[in-house]
């Protein structure tokens, strides 16, 4: 229903950009870390990123899990593991779920490790470059994972100057991604999806649309959720008389009766980010399967 392909740009020229710097540092990355939206884990990231780290070991970040369904960021963590990509639920603002990060790169580098003990490098640095679409919550990922000790990586042998490299500890070294990965809008659901959670700014879509939008997809798997929040619905209607029955128990009328539907709108997507809904999940694994 909303045309993303007028709204939201896909930027091939930064894309194209970012994997030459990324394939040129490629040779000094252990493995890579990518942040995601956990309640978005497929329209949160560049699809083609598989493509791009070319067979690197992979760790997947949850973030923004204490606002995700939790059954289905653990579905979601089952499917990755049956990929041998390795998942955690994060939360950057609280810092949940961080401290499994430096145990789950040294098990994913358990090969790496044992080859640097037979070769008597014990204590060399594993190092991890950090990966994430615009406003997943990539640079709040480093600055939480580093805290006071963030300090830039320099004079260092192998190291590149000029990317943002930090020592997390004596056994692991953070890149920052050199580029920015754009995500795709070729499936008008992705930037729909993204203008939900806020990743992408509410001006350049229509406020109404975007809430008739979500409406459709809580209604699908969350009505029990809207039912306690908004009270008695009658969802045997189609999503713009939804909003206005929404408007009307909140008392977002105007003068003549009518429901202010611009004014539900906006409630109904700040009240969504923000989680007074609830816990909500707007992918699930049975929907890629």
């Amino acid at each position: 229903m909303i045309d993303n392909t007028q709204s939201i740009q896909w930027f091939p020229g930064h894309m194209t950009k970012t994997r030459r710097k990324i394939k040129e540092i490629l040779p000094l990355i252990d493995a890579v870390a990518e942040v995601v939206d956990a309640r978005i884990p497929v329209s949160s990231r560049n699809p083609d990123i598989a493509e791009i780290i070319e067979g690197k070991p992979h760790i997947i970040l949850l973030n923004k899990c204490d606002m995700a369904d939790k059954a289905a960021t653990n579905q979601w963590i089952k499917y990755y593991k049956e990929q041998n990509i390795a998942a955690i639920p994060i939360d950057c603002k609280s810092g949940k779920g961080l401290s499994l990060f430096k145990d789950t790169v040294k098990t994913a580098l358990a090969d790496k490790l044992d080859a640097y003990r037979k070769k008597g490098m014990v204590g060399k640095p594993l190092r991890v470059m950090v990966v994430g679409i615009p406003n997943v919550g990539k640079s709040s990922f480093i600055n939480r994972i580093a805290g006071n000790t963030k300090a830039k990586v320099e004079n260092r042998p192998g190291v590149t100057r000029g990317n943002q490299w930090f020592t997390i500890d004596k056994q692991l070294e953070l890149l920052d991604t050199p580029g920015v990965l754009w995500p795709k809008f070729e499936d008008k659901a992705v930037g729909e999806r993204l203008a939900f959670t806020g990743a992408v700014k509410d001006k350049i879509l229509d406020t109404e649309l975007l809430a008739m939008r979500l409406l459709e997809n809580l209604s699908t798997g969350y009505r029990d959720l809207l039912t306690a929040r908004y009270g008695e619905l009658d969802f045997n209607c189609d999503s713009w008389e939804l909003l206005i029955q929404i408007g009307k128990k909140r008392g977002m009328v105007i003068r003549g009766g009518e429901t202010d539907t611009e004014r539900t709108a906006n409630m109904l997507l700040e009240e969504y980010r923000n989680c007074k809904i609830g816990f909500i999940s707007l992918e699930r694994v049975e929907d890629y399967a």
